[in-house]
């Protein structure tokens, strides 16, 4: 009974939105941010679109035959910051997304493919269990009263890897561990605390690295050695206090606690798939972490640990020592999966545009607008132009010869 009551409350909190940050919220940031690094921007933009492909994945699965409408889609654009026609995004991506008609409607389902990455997922989610449980544990843990709204902590659920039914399937299974407390009865109070836990899910990732190498825990600076200024102001800031743990309490001495945020947040990022998070998302909880009201100008000081992007118009906080280039330097597991989801999706891509590119030159083909030259001209003129024909490329062989053998190999 106490189970079905906490399906119902959790249906309520799903349903009810957590609050959208005023426009002007963003305006009351810095208008700059740290110097560009080009490869972390790459690491940044580079899942923009799987983010969006990610959420359309989830309204497919979830609707009853896992083959809604395309106006059904449609609808959903606007919840997903689109804009145009959802058939028109849906044949972009022909690896992931499979588009027929019945009738006189357009409905849309996943691929083999895409539905095999799905199943992938389910597994990893499931073999990675211990890992959410413990990283369910630490962010309760940094927080001044060790329990979360729930509401709340949904906002970075899919940052640190939660699967959406986590309060469902995951947290009854260790009621030593965890409490769901309500007092007010309403929806959106509702809390999840951790009562008890193993005393080394309080060592921070930076105090596990110390121990390895034998060490007093130290930040590790991650910019060129040209940056002198930056470099100094950073030795300063590891050197004149002790590394304070991001699992202590709080306390009043400003240079404490600065010390204590800084650590937090590389904590937070730290457990976190990507190793990065909105700075407006971040702000939501500055109350319960214990966060400095300028959050924001807090990481601008110190650009050796975090990199702060503007990128889409959206304050970004990335974790410098968590990336090595444009590259984790660690992947979850599922991490790995869903880098196999962007695989996908480029591929699909790239045969759309192929496609695309071939209707285009058979319309000015068609409207005498093109010449057509046979293979013979082709080749001469590659000659001529010190060039190789596409068939003689080796990469163009290699790919043409795997789709003639291969017993495998599909045509869109």
């Amino acid at each position: 009974m106490a189970l079905k009551h906490l399906r119902s409350l959790l249906l309520c909190c799903s349903n009810s939105r957590a609050p959208t940050p005023n426009p002007g919220q963003g305006r009351r940031f810095s208008v700059w941010s740290s110097p560009k690094d080009p490869a972390l921007e790459s690491a940044l933009s580079r899942n923009r679109r799987w983010i969006v492909n990610n959420q359309i994945k989830n309204i497919i699965l979830r609707y009853p035959n896992q083959a809604p409408p395309v106006k059904f889609i449609q609808k959903k654009f606007k919840t997903l910051d689109l804009q145009g026609k959802a058939l028109n995004w849906l044949r972009k991506y022909p690896c992931c997304f499979e588009v027929f008609c019945e009738g006189d409607e357009n409905y849309c389902r996943l691929t083999k493919r895409m539905m095999s990455l799905v199943e992938e997922e389910e597994s990893v989610q499931s073999s990675r269990e211990p890992l959410l449980v413990q990283k369910l544990a630490k962010v309760l843990l940094l927080s001044r009263n060790h329990r979360l709204n729930v509401v709340k902590l949904n906002e970075f659920k899919r940052n640190f890897g939660f699967p959406d039914d986590y309060l469902i399937r995951v947290v009854p299974k260790y009621p030593e561990m965890f409490r769901i407390v309500n007092h007010s009865g309403r929806r959106t109070s509702m809390e999840i605390e951790v009562v008890s836990c193993d005393p080394e899910f309080k060592v921070s990732v930076i105090e596990a690295k110390a121990r390895e190498e034998n060490a007093e825990p130290r930040f590790t600076c991650c910019l060129p050695m040209s940056w002198e200024k930056s470099w100094r102001r950073f030795e300063e800031f590891n050197e004149k206090l002790p590394y304070i743990s991001p699992y202590t309490r709080p306390v009043l001495d400003e240079e404490i606690m600065e010390k204590r945020a800084v650590a937090l947040v590389h904590e937070l990022l730290s457990l976190m798939l990507w190793k990065k998070a909105s700075i407006v998302k971040l702000g939501h909880f500055k109350r319960e972490f214990a966060l400095p009201e300028k959050l924001n100008s807090m990481m601008l000081r110190h650009p050796g640990i975090f990199y702060v992007s503007n990128k889409y118009q959206i304050y970004t906080v990335v974790l410098r020592d968590g990336y090595l280039g444009l590259e984790l330097v660690e992947k979850d597991p599922l991490v790995l999966v869903k880098e196999k989801f962007g695989e996908l999706m480029q591929e699909g891509i790239h045969e759309y545009n192929r496609r695309r590119c071939q209707v285009n030159l058979e319309k000015k083909r068609a409207r005498g607008l093109l010449k057509v030259r046979t293979a013979a001209e082709m080749s001469e003129d590659d000659m001529a132009a010190g060039q190789a024909p596409e068939v003689y490329k080796p990469e163009e062989r290699k790919r043409f010869y795997k789709v003639l053998f291969d017993d495998n190999a599909t045509w869109e």
